[in-house]
């Protein structure tokens, strides 16, 4: 039996495959990215409700799953008990924002988004000072919350310059 070796053919098809669903993907992506910006330029106070809910969502999951099952993940719980307590206080944060502020939504966007970034950079941080003591599901779990908040962040900062292009042109946000 003799081992087969692709012919340039074949490896140019799949090059070319694999672009073109890359390609496919990202506009796509793009395209969902943007309606959600436009959507959440007019109503922006749904955008302060989805930060409370995933602030909430990773505080219950740091304090409570990511520490019950430790040797799984192989973060410090002193590390786990302070990123839960900041996400809880970002998830305070955002629900205040969406209960009582009404009008002059861009600089409280823009405030989330920063505080999003920098609980982004501590965690990136404190992945790199415990790395040895981190199992692989660890460093996942953690790279993909970070991923995640900075997809949010992307959409915080555009919303907030939306915000103001549409108060500059003379659009209400509810």
């Amino acid at each position: 039996m003799q081992d087969r070796i692709p012919s340039p053919q074949g490896c140019y098809m799949l090059d070319a495959t694999l672009h073109f669903l890359f390609i496919t993907t990202h506009l796509k992506m793009t395209k969902t990215l943007r309606k959600a910006i436009y959507h959440l330029s007019r109503k922006p106070k749904a955008l302060f409700l989805v930060d409370a809910l995933g602030a909430l969502l990773t505080a219950l999951l740091l304090f409570v799953v990511v520490k019950h099952f430790n040797t799984y993940f192989g973060m410090s719980e002193t590390m786990l008990g302070y990123l839960s307590l900041i996400a809880g206080v970002l998830c305070i944060y955002s629900a205040t924002c969406f209960f009582f502020l009404k009008e002059n939504w861009p600089p409280f966007i823009r405030g989330i988004a920063i505080a999003n970034i920098l609980y982004c950079l501590l965690t990136l941080v404190t992945i790199l000072s415990n790395c040895a003591a981190l199992t692989s599901l660890g460093v996942t779990y953690f790279l993909v919350e970070i991923a995640v908040v900075c997809v949010l962040v992307y959409i915080e900062l555009n919303v907030a310059v939306a915000i103001k292009k549409n108060v500059a042109g003379g659009i209400k946000n509810e």
